[in-house]
């Protein structure tokens, strides 16, 4: 009697990667026209007869292919708890006392208001 195949076990199929007809099809096209979307759209920004709200919104529809976006890391100490420093100079120990209450002042300033 024959089984199944094994947890994370792959038989058969397409390979990872590899385009479906669809997709293969519309990449043919795509270098057969010899422009992509994305030349489209850096070209009509470029363009400095193209108005310019037309020219806007071409940047931010490129924007994503060209420029990643950044993600947000947050930074924590041991087992998720405050991050511990330990300041061996006195004169910066000094300073990050100063920029402490100068930062602890403008919080009490901005709720103030």
């Amino acid at each position: 009697m024959a089984r199944g195949s094994a947890p994370g076990e792959r038989r058969g199929g397409r390979r990872k990667g590899t385009p479906n007809k669809r997709t293969a099809e519309q990449r043919e096209q795509i270098a057969a026209s010899g422009l992509t979307p994305l030349e489209y759209m850096l070209g009509v920004m470029r363009d400095p007869k193209a108005p310019a709200a037309r020219r806007d919104d071409m940047a931010k529809a490129a924007a994503p292919y060209v420029h990643p976006k950044l993600s947000a890391i947050e930074h924590t100490g041991k087992d998720g708890g405050a991050i511990e420093m330990e300041v061996s100079d006195r004169r910066r120990l000094a300073a990050l006392a100063v920029l402490a209450t100068k930062a602890a002042k403008a919080d009490a300033g901005a709720d103030g208001d």
